[in-house]
């Protein structure tokens, strides 16, 4: 059983209340039949499961996530949620507890997609959308601005257009230069691994019980 995320270098497990380098080789090594339960990561012909990959997973988790990303623009910012303009990038599974727990606190909410799917269920929901591959024209007049996408989503020319709102990344690779955006003067930060940082204990229990799970499935 290994940790979240398992690794942040590709060459060592991600354990920093240890001051033991535990190499990903040594795991290679020391299995061969073993489940191994791990997060963002892939052990190649091993029998792994990657906890991120399982919705009973990952939907869970983004209910702290979505809490933590409400808490951090809470304390960022001089205004209210509430009747404020803003734009959540992605509808996954991240983005769709986010957007539906900002539009409770009253803020009227933007959620930028890319599938026609997600553009029905937002229509149906009474959410504003656009189309996430049009960002890159649009003047993007809002509050605050939650990324979800791990991908660039938001590049020079939108940023230099982009008011000074509050621009927090959710995503683990970015979705735009934040040294870039703060030369600009956006007040833009990356809020990564909120769970653990805000909800430690809901997390492990979502957790706990995720691992119990496969083990109890996989015994």
């Amino acid at each position: 059983i290994l940790p979240v995320p398992t690794t942040k270098d590709n060459k060592t497990v991600f354990a920093p209340l240890t001051n033991r380098v535990i190499e990903l080789e040594e795991i290679y090594e020391k299995t061969a039949e073993q489940l191994i339960l791990c997060c963002n990561y892939n052990f190649e012909k091993r029998r792994c499961i990657d906890y991120n990959t399982l919705d009973s997973y990952a939907l869970l988790n983004a209910v702290p996530t979505a809490e933590g990303a409400i808490k951090v623009a809470i304390e960022q910012t001089d205004f209210t949620l509430w009747q404020s303009n803003i734009l959540v990038i992605g509808y996954g599974r991240v983005g769709k507890i986010l957007a539906d727990r900002l539009k409770s606190f009253g803020a009227n909410v933007t959620v930028s997609a890319r599938k026609p799917r997600d553009f029905a269920l937002l229509e149906a929901l009474g959410f504003n959308y656009i189309n996430t591959e049009n960002i890159k024209n649009l003047f993007l007049g809002y509050d605050i601005i939650f990324n979800t996408v791990d991908a660039t989503v938001l590049y020079g020319d939108t940023l230099k257009n982009l008011p000074s709102a509050l621009l927090v990344d959710l995503s683990t690779k970015g979705g735009f230069d934040l040294d870039y955006a703060k030369s600009l003067g956006i007040k833009a930060l990356k809020a990564p691994a909120l769970p653990g940082k805000t909800a430690p204990q809901t997390a492990g229990k979502i957790l706990a019980k995720t691992v119990s799970d496969l083990i109890r499935f996989y015994n």
